[in-house]
């Protein structure tokens, strides 16, 4: 190994063979942008580093604050002190390792990007995509316009398209690091699919709604723009219908689940590739880990709304866009704004995407030197911009026909639309600001229905290295003048925005759902914090049994960080959801029962009482989805004129109506169904006329 410089996988591996000694560990991380046609990235300089011995105390003092930011143990000021001590531990060993983390001088690689365009395809995608826009019309998707618009965009991409010079062959090798890689996707996935059907086990109002819109889609109604419950993008009602056609599973809270968890595992290929850009394979591996554990990710693609599509497209996008600024590949801007305009059809916090890639665009433009740079970078951000704004060319129909529809929920929340603001929107603005930026440490807010009310939304390894890998990074973006450290440190409160911004309910913000798109960096962060911190620890010392206490603390992390986010999933998440969702699947299974027993179809009713279950809700999980079972009491008679048996489902605390039913049909009988969750029993009354 001699005149080699060690990965971190030979360094682990010379630790469990006692061979550790053999290597000298300098502090340099690898750059990807170090080959190819890239300019090459701000690296440490090789030179071993003083006071490693501090980093150790960092990682103890950030894991002690963030333990006293637990629910259970919650002590703000101990928390505070800690993570204060922690901050100063790490500027003293910045300061003692100046040299180290100083700007390289390098020589600078001019942009050179092919501008020329393919006319003969260009111009008919033009008259094509012009056509779809004009029959894009009364909020329909037509044979008609779909065919036009997708053979638009494909002539586009064939007219800007950039044939690769050379194809270079990746050759797979069963490598330790490779073999690390697997198993921590097969422990993603288990984390994303074990126990899909339980957690969560209940529906509620939102998905409902979904469904129906899935429904309707099912029954030839192509709508653009979903029009129910204030408005709803596109791509989770198409993606649901195709899911349920694939894999037969009917108009059911599993079939957008598998949409939604596919969107979440999805998105972890883009957080490794990333981590990789910033810092190498290794970030690349801890970042995944990370996200593919962490209970935030979990919850939200379980929850089975369009939440996981934000981060999806938000790693597909800026992966390509941090690639092809590093590669100066066409091919790279344009997978980044057909990205781009995918996600804009997928979540409406995605709206806010486009401001963040034009502020990367910004961060890299003052890297550049020359106009005629400045000329390639003009046509590259062009590109992505009409890239993306062919993809979202149907909503944008709908939009400039339908403005108000189209804008409605987010006006709700930025503007006094149903109801004033609570006080000045200034001050609300920026207490929601702080809010957003402390939830990865204190609280993510109080919404059960896609997190655990009142914790960080971090876990407490992942919290402490995300706090030391954002210093790191900010190191990295003010010492060495990183491009990239620095569109990942801006990245994330702008990715945070679509909760600050909601003014008029601040009691919204902060929340797992609208910032999603800023756990992509965030777990990006995390993962650089951990590897940076066992490269600096790693060289503390040479004997053996240290060695050896560093690798063992390293699987302590990983188990500790992993045994957390499961007991946050599938026990503190689960057991307060089924204690606060309600019960529609056993009203459900009551009413499959009756129809077994004999029972006509239209004569088992659910009578409607103040903040119970959604009728809809029973229906769609009796497998009637275009049935509500409500009856309101106005209507007993008119709905039992008939001779036959019925059976209504009331709440216990309804004596006025089961008083009602009772008198009308005194021939009934009565039986109390006991859920095996607290507070979740219902009344059943059979009558007979």
């Amino acid at each position: 190994m001699q005149g080699k410089e060690p990965s971190l996988l030979d360094y682990l591996r010379a630790i469990f063979h006692g061979d550790a000694g053999q290597y000298k560990i300098y502090f340099r991380e690898a750059d990807p942008a170090e080959s190819g046609k890239s300019r090459p990235q701000n690296s440490e300089k090789n030179q071993a580093v003083s006071h490693a011995y501090l980093i150790v105390l960092v990682l103890l003092l950030a894991l002690g604050g963030q333990y006293f930011l637990e629910p259970l143990r919650r002590s703000v000021g101990m928390a505070a002190f800690l993570y204060f001590a922690a901050a100063t531990s790490l500027v003293f060993f910045f300061r003692k390792n100046k040299d180290t983390f100083s700007p390289l001088s390098e020589k600078w690689q001019a942009w050179q990007i092919s501008q020329e365009v393919r006319i003969g395809f260009l111009f008919p995608a033009t008259v094509l995509l012009a056509a779809a826009f004009w029959f894009f019309q009364d909020n329909r998707f037509t044979l008609l316009n779909v065919s036009l618009w997708l053979a638009g965009i494909i002539l586009f991409i064939l007219a800007v398209w950039e044939n690769p010079s050379a194809v270079h062959r990746t050759k797979f090798k069963a490598t330790p690091f490779l073999i690390l890689v697997v198993l921590v996707v097969l422990v993603s996935i288990f984390f994303r699919v074990y126990e899909l059907q339980a957690v969560p086990s209940e529906m509620f109002s939102d998905h409902a709604e979904k469904l129906l819109d899935v429904a309707d889609v099912l029954d030839g109604k192509t709508s653009i723009f979903f029009t129910r419950n204030t408005g709803r993008e596109p791509l989770q009602f198409y993606l649901t219908a195709l899911i349920i056609k694939i894999f037969n599973t009917g108009i059911s809270f599993l079939s957008l689940k598998i949409g939604t968890v596919l969107a979440g595992l999805l998105t972890l290929p883009f957080i490794y590739l990333i981590g990789k850009e910033l810092g190498g394979k290794w970030v690349g591996l801890a970042a995944l880990f990370f996200a593919g554990v962490g209970y935030w990710p979990n919850v939200i693609s379980r929850v089975a709304l369009r939440y996981a599509f934000y981060p999806l497209f938000t790693a597909a996008t800026l992966y390509y866009l941090i690639k092809g600024l590093r590669t100066r590949n066409r091919n790279d801007f344009l997978l980044a704004g057909l990205l781009l305009g995918v996600g804009l059809n997928g979540y409406s916090s995605t709206r806010f995407l486009p401001i963040v890639v034009c502020m990367i665009f910004l961060v890299y433009f003052f890297e550049l030197k020359t106009k005629q740079e400045r000329q390639q970078w003009m046509w590259m951000f062009l590109l992505v911009t009409v890239a993306a704004f062919l993809v979202f060319l149907p909503l944008f129909r709908y939009w400039l026909e339908n403005p108000a529809l189209f804008g409605y929920r987010a006006a709700t929340r930025l503007l006094p639309v149903e109801q004033p603001y609570p006080g000045n929107p200034l001050w609300i603005f920026l207490q929601n600001f702080w809010k957003a930026m402390t939830m990865f440490f204190y609280d993510n807010g109080e919404i059960w229905v896609h997190s655990v009310p009142d914790r960080p939304a971090l876990d407490v390894v992942s919290a402490a290295f995300y706090f030391i890998g954002s210093i790191f990074c900010l190191v990295k973006a003010v010492k060495q003048k990183n491009w990239l450290a620095k569109a990942i440190i801006i990245s994330i409160p702008l990715l945070l925005i679509p909760s600050v911004l909601s003014l008029v309910y601040p009691g919204e913000n902060p929340s797992l759902n609208r910032p999603g798109g800023a756990y992509v960096p965030v777990f990006v962060l995390a993962g650089y914090g951990l590897v940076k911190s066992l490269q600096i620890i790693l060289q503390a010392r040479s004997g053996r049994m240290w060695k050896y206490a560093i690798g063992g603390l390293c699987i302590l992390l990983v188990a500790i960080c992993g045994l957390q986010n499961y007991d946050l999933v599938f026990h503190e998440y689960k057991e307060q959801f089924d204690l606060k969702a309600w019960n529609t699947t056993e009203i459900a299974a009551q009413i499959q029962r009756f129809y077994a027993e004999g029972g006509n179809i239209d004569n088992a009713f659910v009578v409607p009482y103040p903040y119970w279950v959604d009728t809809r809700l029973v229906g769609i999980n009796a497998g009637l989805p275009h049935k509500d079972y409500a009856l309101w009491a106005e209507d007993f008679s008119q709905a039992t004129a008939d001779a036959g048996t019925y059976l209504f489902i009331l709440k216990p605390e309804d004596s006025e109506d089961m008083a009602l039913l009772q008198e009308m049909f005194p021939a009934n009988s009565i039986f109390e169904y006991h859920s095996d969750i607290p507070g979740k029993d219902f009344i059943e009354i059979r009558v007979n006329r």
